[in-house]
Protein backbone atom coordinates (compact mmCIF):
# COMPACT_ATOMS: atom_id res chain seq x y z
CA UNK A 1 0.00 0.00 0.00
CA UNK A 2 1.33 3.45 -0.53
CA UNK A 3 -0.67 6.75 -0.20
CA UNK A 4 0.70 9.91 -1.77
CA UNK A 5 -0.08 13.62 -1.50
CA UNK A 6 0.65 15.71 -4.66
CA UNK A 7 0.72 19.61 -4.32
CA UNK A 8 2.23 22.89 -5.61
CA UNK A 9 5.08 24.64 -4.74
CA UNK A 10 4.42 27.72 -5.81
CA UNK A 11 1.55 30.20 -7.26
CA UNK A 12 -0.12 27.09 -9.00
CA UNK A 13 0.09 26.16 -12.46
CA UNK A 14 3.16 23.90 -11.74
CA UNK A 15 2.27 20.90 -13.55
CA UNK A 16 0.33 19.19 -11.29
CA UNK A 17 -1.97 17.60 -13.92
CA UNK A 18 0.87 15.65 -15.97
CA UNK A 19 2.41 14.51 -12.61
CA UNK A 20 -0.88 13.12 -11.65
CA UNK A 21 -1.12 11.63 -14.68
CA UNK A 22 1.71 9.59 -14.31
CA UNK A 23 1.60 8.60 -11.19
CA UNK A 24 -1.87 7.57 -11.36
CA UNK A 25 -0.95 4.41 -13.94
CA UNK A 26 0.14 2.99 -9.91
CA UNK A 27 -2.22 4.05 -8.15
CA UNK A 28 -6.30 2.45 -7.50
CA UNK A 29 -7.72 5.76 -6.55
CA UNK A 30 -7.36 9.33 -7.46
CA UNK A 31 -8.95 12.01 -4.87
CA UNK A 32 -9.28 15.61 -5.53
CA UNK A 33 -9.37 17.32 -1.82
CA UNK A 34 -9.59 21.22 -2.58
CA UNK A 35 -10.45 24.07 -5.03
CA UNK A 36 -12.78 24.19 -7.49
CA UNK A 37 -13.45 25.03 -11.24
CA UNK A 38 -10.84 27.91 -11.62
CA UNK A 39 -7.90 25.17 -11.36
CA UNK A 40 -7.06 24.06 -14.88
CA UNK A 41 -4.89 20.95 -14.88
CA UNK A 42 -3.37 20.38 -18.85
CA UNK A 43 -2.28 16.68 -19.46
CA UNK A 44 -0.68 15.19 -23.08
CA UNK A 45 -1.45 11.65 -23.91
CA UNK A 46 0.04 10.82 -28.01
CA UNK A 47 -0.64 13.63 -29.88
CA UNK A 48 -4.47 14.42 -27.77
CA UNK A 49 -4.62 17.36 -25.28
CA UNK A 50 -6.61 17.24 -22.45
CA UNK A 51 -7.80 20.08 -19.79
CA UNK A 52 -9.63 19.37 -16.38
CA UNK A 53 -10.85 21.84 -13.75
CA UNK A 54 -12.89 19.73 -11.81
CA UNK A 55 -12.35 15.53 -12.64
CA UNK A 56 -9.07 14.26 -11.12
CA UNK A 57 -6.68 13.87 -14.20
CA UNK A 58 -6.38 10.00 -13.00
CA UNK A 59 -9.45 9.04 -15.38
CA UNK A 60 -7.38 8.59 -17.99
CA UNK A 61 -6.50 5.63 -17.09
CA UNK A 62 -8.31 3.42 -17.45
CA UNK A 63 -10.23 1.40 -14.74
CA UNK A 64 -8.97 3.97 -12.17
CA UNK A 65 -11.85 5.38 -9.53
CA UNK A 66 -12.04 8.72 -9.05
CA UNK A 67 -13.18 10.77 -6.63
CA UNK A 68 -13.93 14.53 -6.13
CA UNK A 69 -13.66 15.26 -2.17
CA UNK A 70 -15.80 17.59 0.28
CA UNK A 71 -13.33 20.35 0.24
CA UNK A 72 -14.35 20.86 -3.30
CA UNK A 73 -16.51 23.35 -4.62
CA UNK A 74 -18.61 21.97 -7.47
CA UNK A 75 -20.09 23.88 -10.57
CA UNK A 76 -22.53 21.21 -11.64
CA UNK A 77 -22.40 22.97 -15.27
CA UNK A 78 -18.74 22.99 -15.14
CA UNK A 79 -18.59 19.39 -14.33
CA UNK A 80 -21.36 18.02 -16.64
CA UNK A 81 -19.65 19.94 -19.74
CA UNK A 82 -16.63 18.21 -18.45
CA UNK A 83 -18.12 14.83 -18.10
CA UNK A 84 -19.34 15.39 -22.31
CA UNK A 85 -16.00 16.95 -23.31
CA UNK A 86 -13.98 13.63 -21.86
CA UNK A 87 -17.00 11.57 -23.29
CA UNK A 88 -16.08 12.97 -26.72
CA UNK A 89 -12.74 12.16 -26.26
CA UNK A 90 -13.62 8.81 -25.88
CA UNK A 91 -13.06 9.07 -21.76
CA UNK A 92 -15.23 7.30 -19.72
CA UNK A 93 -16.35 9.01 -16.35
CA UNK A 94 -19.53 7.72 -14.99
CA UNK A 95 -19.08 3.83 -13.12
CA UNK A 96 -15.39 5.79 -12.09
CA UNK A 97 -16.30 8.97 -10.86
CA UNK A 98 -17.68 9.11 -7.12
CA UNK A 99 -18.57 12.81 -5.66
CA UNK A 100 -18.74 14.00 -2.20
CA UNK A 101 -22.33 14.08 -0.78
CA UNK A 102 -21.16 16.37 1.47
CA UNK A 103 -19.27 19.16 -1.35
CA UNK A 104 -20.62 22.45 -1.57
CA UNK A 105 -22.20 23.67 -4.56
CA UNK A 106 -21.01 26.92 -6.65
CA UNK A 107 -24.01 28.38 -7.69
CA UNK A 108 -24.68 31.18 -10.61
CA UNK A 109 -25.25 33.66 -7.93
CA UNK A 110 -21.94 32.72 -6.15
CA UNK A 111 -20.46 34.01 -10.08
CA UNK A 112 -21.88 37.13 -10.22
CA UNK A 113 -21.19 38.11 -6.65
CA UNK A 114 -17.63 37.09 -7.23
CA UNK A 115 -17.29 39.44 -10.44
CA UNK A 116 -18.77 42.33 -9.13
CA UNK A 117 -17.22 41.96 -5.55
CA UNK A 118 -13.55 42.06 -6.93
CA UNK A 119 -14.49 44.95 -9.51
CA UNK A 120 -15.64 46.87 -6.40
CA UNK A 121 -12.41 46.27 -4.73
CA UNK A 122 -10.14 49.15 -6.80
CA UNK A 123 -6.76 49.36 -6.16
CA UNK A 124 -7.79 46.15 -3.77
CA UNK A 125 -8.54 44.28 -6.62
CA UNK A 126 -7.43 40.33 -6.13
CA UNK A 127 -7.62 39.16 -10.01
CA UNK A 128 -10.17 36.30 -9.55
CA UNK A 129 -10.78 33.98 -11.85
CA UNK A 130 -14.90 35.53 -11.64
CA UNK A 131 -15.50 31.35 -11.31
CA UNK A 132 -17.70 31.84 -7.60
CA UNK A 133 -15.19 30.33 -5.84
CA UNK A 134 -14.69 32.26 -3.01
CA UNK A 135 -17.92 33.18 -2.28
CA UNK A 136 -19.18 29.56 -2.13
CA UNK A 137 -16.40 28.81 0.26
CA UNK A 138 -17.76 32.42 2.00
CA UNK A 139 -21.51 30.78 1.96
CA UNK A 140 -19.77 27.30 3.45
CA UNK A 141 -18.31 28.99 6.03
CA UNK A 142 -21.28 31.22 7.18
CA UNK A 143 -23.50 27.99 6.73
CA UNK A 144 -25.38 29.20 3.97
CA UNK A 145 -24.19 26.37 1.46
CA UNK A 146 -25.95 24.50 -0.83
CA UNK A 147 -24.77 20.73 -0.73
CA UNK A 148 -24.77 17.92 -3.06
CA UNK A 149 -26.91 15.62 -1.06
CA UNK A 150 -29.06 18.74 -0.67
CA UNK A 151 -29.77 18.61 -4.19
CA UNK A 152 -30.95 15.11 -4.09
CA UNK A 153 -34.15 16.02 -2.18
CA UNK A 154 -36.33 18.68 -4.01
CA UNK A 155 -37.88 20.03 -1.02
CA UNK A 156 -34.63 20.98 1.15
CA UNK A 157 -32.70 22.01 -1.89
CA UNK A 158 -35.70 24.79 -3.08
CA UNK A 159 -35.73 25.40 0.46
CA UNK A 160 -31.99 26.26 0.55
CA UNK A 161 -32.50 27.78 -2.48
CA UNK A 162 -35.23 30.42 -1.42
CA UNK A 163 -33.16 31.08 1.87
CA UNK A 164 -29.94 32.22 -0.15
CA UNK A 165 -31.83 34.00 -3.01
CA UNK A 166 -33.95 36.24 -0.30
CA UNK A 167 -30.58 37.75 0.86
CA UNK A 168 -28.36 37.67 -2.36
CA UNK A 169 -31.38 39.39 -4.30
CA UNK A 170 -30.89 41.69 -1.99
CA UNK A 171 -27.55 42.54 -2.11
CA UNK A 172 -27.79 42.93 -6.12
CA UNK A 173 -30.62 45.07 -6.21
CA UNK A 174 -30.08 47.49 -3.04
CA UNK A 175 -26.49 47.70 -2.46
CA UNK A 176 -25.33 46.55 -5.96
CA UNK A 177 -27.81 47.61 -8.34
CA UNK A 178 -27.80 45.06 -10.09
CA UNK A 179 -30.97 42.57 -11.61
CA UNK A 180 -32.92 39.82 -8.69
CA UNK A 181 -31.83 36.54 -9.88
CA UNK A 182 -35.05 34.13 -10.37
CA UNK A 183 -35.50 31.05 -8.72
CA UNK A 184 -37.72 29.14 -11.31
CA UNK A 185 -34.44 28.85 -13.89
CA UNK A 186 -31.88 27.82 -11.46
CA UNK A 187 -34.12 25.43 -9.31
CA UNK A 188 -34.94 23.46 -12.68
CA UNK A 189 -31.67 23.59 -14.07
CA UNK A 190 -30.01 22.35 -11.15
CA UNK A 191 -32.18 19.28 -10.11
CA UNK A 192 -31.85 18.23 -14.06
CA UNK A 193 -28.55 18.36 -13.42
CA UNK A 194 -28.74 16.24 -9.90
CA UNK A 195 -30.76 13.63 -11.67
CA UNK A 196 -27.70 12.79 -14.43
CA UNK A 197 -25.50 12.85 -11.50
CA UNK A 198 -27.20 11.00 -9.13
CA UNK A 199 -25.34 7.83 -9.53
CA UNK A 200 -22.29 9.78 -8.85
CA UNK A 201 -23.01 11.07 -5.42
CA UNK A 202 -21.58 8.90 -2.45
CA UNK A 203 -19.99 8.95 1.15
CA UNK A 204 -16.78 9.29 -0.16
CA UNK A 205 -15.09 9.17 2.98
CA UNK A 206 -15.82 5.69 3.25
CA UNK A 207 -15.16 4.85 0.04
CA UNK A 208 -11.54 5.98 0.76
CA UNK A 209 -11.06 4.84 3.99
CA UNK A 210 -12.68 1.05 3.17
CA UNK A 211 -9.86 1.46 -0.14
CA UNK A 212 -7.06 2.40 2.34
CA UNK A 213 -7.94 -0.55 4.86
CA UNK A 214 -7.90 -2.57 1.89
CA UNK A 215 -4.73 -2.45 0.77
CA UNK A 216 -5.11 0.11 -1.87
CA UNK A 217 -2.73 2.61 -3.44
CA UNK A 218 -4.40 5.96 -3.00
CA UNK A 219 -3.20 9.59 -4.75
CA UNK A 220 -4.46 12.60 -3.43
CA UNK A 221 -4.83 15.77 -5.91
CA UNK A 222 -4.37 19.22 -4.78
CA UNK A 223 -5.24 21.97 -7.49
CA UNK A 224 -3.34 25.58 -7.08
CA UNK A 225 -0.33 26.52 -5.18
CA UNK A 226 1.33 26.72 -1.92
CA UNK A 227 1.51 30.54 -1.88
CA UNK A 228 -1.94 30.63 -2.52
CA UNK A 229 -2.87 29.21 0.52
CA UNK A 230 -5.08 30.92 2.38
CA UNK A 231 -3.21 30.49 5.46
CA UNK A 232 0.16 30.50 3.91
CA UNK A 233 0.07 32.25 1.07
CA UNK A 234 0.49 35.35 -0.04
CA UNK A 235 -2.68 36.79 1.68
CA UNK A 236 -4.91 38.33 0.01
CA UNK A 237 -3.61 37.32 -2.93
CA UNK A 238 -5.02 33.55 -2.53
CA UNK A 239 -7.19 30.99 -2.70
CA UNK A 240 -10.13 30.19 -0.81
CA UNK A 241 -9.30 27.15 0.46
CA UNK A 242 -6.08 25.22 1.37
CA UNK A 243 -3.91 23.71 -0.98
CA UNK A 244 -1.41 22.40 1.10
CA UNK A 245 -0.96 18.83 2.49
CA UNK A 246 -2.86 19.20 5.78
CA UNK A 247 -6.10 20.12 3.86
CA UNK A 248 -6.22 16.11 2.55
CA UNK A 249 -7.36 14.91 6.01
CA UNK A 250 -10.32 17.42 6.29
CA UNK A 251 -11.30 18.18 2.37
CA UNK A 252 -11.63 13.70 1.77
CA UNK A 253 -12.27 12.55 5.43
CA UNK A 254 -9.29 10.98 6.08
CA UNK A 255 -6.95 10.33 9.36
CA UNK A 256 -3.57 12.01 8.91
CA UNK A 257 -2.16 8.25 9.34
CA UNK A 258 -3.07 7.25 6.01
CA UNK A 259 -1.17 9.68 4.53
CA UNK A 260 2.46 7.91 3.68
CA UNK A 261 4.61 10.55 1.33
CA UNK A 262 4.01 14.42 -0.09
CA UNK A 263 5.16 15.18 -3.00
CA UNK A 264 5.84 18.76 -4.14
CA UNK A 265 5.33 19.77 -7.89
CA UNK A 266 7.89 23.07 -8.82
CA UNK A 267 8.69 24.31 -12.25
CA UNK A 268 12.32 25.08 -13.29
CA UNK A 269 11.57 28.67 -13.17
CA UNK A 270 8.18 30.20 -11.63
CA UNK A 271 5.06 31.57 -12.67
CA UNK A 272 1.71 32.92 -11.00
CA UNK A 273 -1.14 34.73 -12.58
CA UNK A 274 -3.33 37.44 -10.95
CA UNK A 275 -2.44 40.27 -8.47
CA UNK A 276 -0.04 39.88 -5.94
CA UNK A 277 3.88 39.96 -5.13
CA UNK A 278 6.02 38.34 -7.10
CA UNK A 279 9.90 38.98 -6.02
CA UNK A 280 11.61 37.30 -9.20
CA UNK A 281 9.39 38.05 -11.71
CA UNK A 282 12.06 39.02 -15.26
CA UNK A 283 11.86 42.41 -17.11
CA UNK A 284 8.89 42.52 -19.48
CA UNK A 285 10.71 41.85 -22.56
CA UNK A 286 12.40 38.10 -21.68
CA UNK A 287 8.68 37.49 -19.37
CA UNK A 288 7.22 37.76 -22.98
CA UNK A 289 9.90 35.44 -24.53
CA UNK A 290 10.08 32.81 -21.68
CA UNK A 291 6.04 32.89 -21.64
CA UNK A 292 5.85 32.12 -25.36
CA UNK A 293 8.99 29.37 -25.08
CA UNK A 294 6.86 27.78 -21.91
CA UNK A 295 3.31 28.58 -23.44
CA UNK A 296 2.35 30.51 -20.15
CA UNK A 297 -1.14 30.65 -20.33
CA UNK A 298 -3.83 29.85 -18.18
CA UNK A 299 -5.79 26.18 -18.89
CA UNK A 300 -8.82 27.91 -17.05
CA UNK A 301 -8.85 31.55 -18.24
CA UNK A 302 -6.49 31.97 -20.91
CA UNK A 303 -4.53 34.87 -18.50
CA UNK A 304 -1.12 35.24 -19.49
CA UNK A 305 1.43 34.19 -16.40
CA UNK A 306 3.77 36.41 -15.24
CA UNK A 307 7.26 34.71 -15.04
CA UNK A 308 9.83 34.62 -13.38
CA UNK A 309 13.55 32.97 -11.41
CA UNK A 310 13.13 29.81 -9.11
CA UNK A 311 12.51 31.55 -5.99
CA UNK A 312 13.90 28.78 -3.44
CA UNK A 313 12.66 31.03 -0.43
CA UNK A 314 8.99 30.39 -1.63
CA UNK A 315 9.55 26.26 -2.54
CA UNK A 316 11.43 25.74 1.10
CA UNK A 317 8.54 27.77 2.58
CA UNK A 318 6.40 24.95 0.92
CA UNK A 319 8.55 22.31 2.11
CA UNK A 320 8.20 23.18 5.46
CA UNK A 321 4.53 23.71 5.58
CA UNK A 322 3.73 20.40 3.63
CA UNK A 323 6.24 17.90 5.23
CA UNK A 324 7.19 17.13 1.30
CA UNK A 325 9.60 14.59 1.11
CA UNK A 326 10.26 14.76 -2.52
CA UNK A 327 9.79 16.98 -5.12
CA UNK A 328 9.16 17.00 -8.97
CA UNK A 329 10.75 19.44 -11.17
CA UNK A 330 8.90 20.04 -14.45
CA UNK A 331 9.37 22.30 -17.43
CA UNK A 332 12.85 22.07 -17.23
CA UNK A 333 13.58 21.95 -20.91
CA UNK A 334 12.12 25.81 -21.13
CA UNK A 335 15.54 26.57 -20.06
CA UNK A 336 17.30 24.94 -22.54
CA UNK A 337 18.48 27.68 -24.61
CA UNK A 338 19.69 30.18 -21.48
CA UNK A 339 23.33 31.15 -21.61
CA UNK A 340 23.08 32.14 -17.67
CA UNK A 341 19.85 30.65 -15.10
CA UNK A 342 19.89 32.31 -11.90
CA UNK A 343 18.62 31.04 -8.49
CA UNK A 344 16.68 33.31 -5.95
CA UNK A 345 18.87 32.22 -2.61
CA UNK A 346 16.87 35.17 0.00
CA UNK A 347 15.48 38.11 0.18
CA UNK A 348 16.99 41.59 1.12
CA UNK A 349 14.85 43.85 3.15
CA UNK A 350 16.29 46.94 4.76
CA UNK A 351 19.62 45.89 4.66
CA UNK A 352 18.93 42.47 6.06
CA UNK A 353 19.15 39.40 4.32
CA UNK A 354 16.02 37.21 4.96
CA UNK A 355 16.03 33.68 4.15
CA UNK A 356 11.97 32.74 4.98
CA UNK A 357 9.21 34.38 3.22
CA UNK A 358 8.06 36.84 4.81
CA UNK A 359 4.21 37.14 6.01
CA UNK A 360 3.84 40.89 5.90
CA UNK A 361 2.90 41.70 2.23
CA UNK A 362 4.56 45.20 1.92
CA UNK A 363 7.40 43.40 3.10
CA UNK A 364 7.50 41.25 0.03
CA UNK A 365 7.51 43.99 -2.05
CA UNK A 366 10.19 45.96 -0.85
CA UNK A 367 12.40 42.78 -0.87
CA UNK A 368 15.16 42.61 -3.69
CA UNK A 369 15.82 38.76 -4.54
CA UNK A 370 19.41 37.89 -3.69
CA UNK A 371 20.03 35.30 -6.78
CA UNK A 372 22.95 33.19 -7.66
CA UNK A 373 23.97 32.19 -11.37
CA UNK A 374 24.57 28.98 -12.74
CA UNK A 375 25.50 28.36 -16.72
CA UNK A 376 22.75 27.09 -18.68
CA UNK A 377 23.43 24.11 -20.79
CA UNK A 378 21.99 25.54 -23.70
CA UNK A 379 20.92 21.92 -25.38
CA UNK A 380 17.93 19.95 -26.10
CA UNK A 381 17.07 17.98 -23.27
CA UNK A 382 13.18 17.00 -24.60
CA UNK A 383 13.52 13.46 -25.56
CA UNK A 384 16.20 12.81 -22.19
CA UNK A 385 14.99 9.63 -21.10
CA UNK A 386 17.06 9.16 -17.87
CA UNK A 387 18.98 11.18 -15.40
CA UNK A 388 22.52 9.89 -16.41
CA UNK A 389 22.00 11.21 -20.39
CA UNK A 390 21.25 14.98 -18.86
CA UNK A 391 24.00 17.55 -19.43
CA UNK A 392 26.25 17.98 -16.79
CA UNK A 393 24.93 21.55 -16.41
CA UNK A 394 21.48 20.89 -16.01
CA UNK A 395 22.57 17.90 -13.10
CA UNK A 396 24.31 20.62 -11.38
CA UNK A 397 21.43 23.04 -11.65
CA UNK A 398 18.85 20.31 -10.29
CA UNK A 399 21.87 19.30 -7.11
CA UNK A 400 21.71 22.93 -6.35
CA UNK A 401 17.72 23.29 -5.95
CA UNK A 402 17.47 20.02 -4.04
CA UNK A 403 20.58 21.47 -1.86
CA UNK A 404 19.17 24.39 -1.15
CA UNK A 405 15.73 22.99 -0.11
CA UNK A 406 17.14 20.15 1.64
CA UNK A 407 14.79 17.82 -0.42
CA UNK A 408 15.62 14.67 -3.06
CA UNK A 409 14.32 15.36 -6.60
CA UNK A 410 11.80 12.39 -7.45
CA UNK A 411 10.83 13.13 -10.88
CA UNK A 412 11.71 15.60 -13.81
CA UNK A 413 9.84 16.83 -16.33
CA UNK A 414 11.29 17.69 -19.54
CA UNK A 415 8.21 18.44 -22.05
CA UNK A 416 4.24 17.84 -22.03
CA UNK A 417 4.14 14.38 -23.11
CA UNK A 418 3.69 11.22 -20.71
CA UNK A 419 7.14 9.59 -21.86
CA UNK A 420 8.99 13.11 -21.50
CA UNK A 421 9.14 12.48 -17.96
CA UNK A 422 12.56 11.13 -16.13
CA UNK A 423 11.41 8.81 -12.45
CA UNK A 424 14.43 8.93 -10.30
CA UNK A 425 12.26 7.23 -7.57
CA UNK A 426 9.66 4.79 -7.40
CA UNK A 427 6.61 6.49 -5.65
CA UNK A 428 3.91 4.25 -5.27
CA UNK A 429 4.02 0.40 -5.12
CA UNK A 430 2.39 -2.62 -6.82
Amino acid sequence: MSNLVVVGTQWGDEGKGKIIDILAEKADIIARFQGGANAGHTVVVGEKEFIFHLIPSGILRPGKQCVIGNGVVIDLKALIEEMDYLKDKGVKSEGNLFISENAHLTMPYHKILDQIMDKRRGRGRLGTTGRGIGTTYSDKSARAGIRMIDLLNKETFQQKLEINLEEKNYLLEKFYDRQRISKEGILEEYLSYGEKIRGCITNTSRLLNQAIDEGKNVLFEGAQGTLLDIDFGTYPYVTASNPTAGAVCTGLGIGPTKIDRVMGVAKAYTTRVGEGPFPTQFSPEFEEEMRLRGKEYGATTGRPRRCGWFDAIVVRHAVRVNGLSSLAITKLDVLDNLEKIKICIGYKHQGKILEDFPALLPVVQQCEPVYEEMEGWKEDISSVKDYEHLPQKAKRYLERISELLNTEISLISVGPKREQTIILKKLMSH
